[in-house]
């Protein structure tokens, strides 16, 4: 069950970080902290061995930028718990390691391919994208457009995740 809003239709933020191919996504916390749950405590160790000031440095409607397989290996919640509850709001990518997209788009996170991602922005680059479209444009006008989500992906992001949208297409009709 998805505890997070569904996104702005269009997400205004910085890039956060860029990570290359086969991104192992349970490296954001570390394999020590995998099994926990707490949210602040997550918070505390994110990205803490990429970039120990990172978690006071990303704002909310960030982005996460990765490149081929990004979230390969198994698909553990705590590192995602520790990247929305830093602010942020949406992972573009070359491509996603298929576990984890279905994981994290069911938790109604936006995740939106688009090749040449890598190549085409830089930490710290003010970006918008329309997850709808797959549209992400930079601050001097670049646009790069993705492959856009299905109408069912769209759906549960909207909703806020699965559970929710789910809970809502089979709630008791009101007379």
């Amino acid at each position: 069950m998805s505890a997070y809003p569904p996104p702005p239709d269009v997400i205004a933020g910085r890039v956060a970080w860029i990570f290359g191919d086969d991104f192992d996504i349970d490296l954001v916390v570390g394999v020590a902290n995998i099994k926990s749950y707490d949210p602040e405590h997550l918070r505390s160790v994110c990205m803490s061995a990429y970039d120990p000031g990172f978690a006071d440095r990303v704002r909310p409607g960030d982005v996460i930028v990765g490149g081929r397989n990004f979230g390969y290996g198994h698909p553990h919640y705590p590192p995602m718990v520790a990247l929305r509850n830093a602010g942020v709001a949406a992972i573009v990518a070359e491509s996603f390691s298929p576990g984890f997209w279905r994981g994290e788009t069911f938790n109604g996170m936006p995740l939106i391919t688009i090749e040449g991602i890598t190549d085409a922005v830089s930490v710290h680059d003010e970006i918008t994208l329309d997850w709808r479209s797959a549209t992400l444009r930079t601050a001097d006008g670049t646009q790069i457009v993705g492959n856009p989500p299905n109408p069912r992906t769209v759906a549960i992001i909207e909703a806020g995740g699965s559970y929710e949208l789910l809970l809502a297409e089979h709630a008791p009709a009101h007379a």
